[in-house]
């Protein structure tokens, strides 16, 4: 099982940095950048919730599941 980030392509819709959308969230730089290169383990939902609400999208458009290859 895999979930993707997706969050590198919603921030290119609304022609947003990283710098920007960690001020409007509210998290430290380093921290979101580990979420947008999918390397992060968890995500609280309140932060979840606040990216969505400042990028004007759903989890769904952040976040993706798929199964692994076998």
């Amino acid at each position: 099982m895999a979930i993707n980030i997706n969050l590198d392509v919603e921030m290119a819709k609304k022609k947003m940095t990283l710098t920007e959308l960690a001020e409007r969230v509210g998290i430290s730089i380093q921290n979101l950048s580990i979420l947008k290169t999918g390397k992060a383990k968890a995500i609280r939902f309140s932060t979840l919730e606040k990216i969505c609400e400042v990028l004007r999208c759903k989890p769904g458009d952040i976040l993706d599941y798929r199964e692994d290859e076998k």
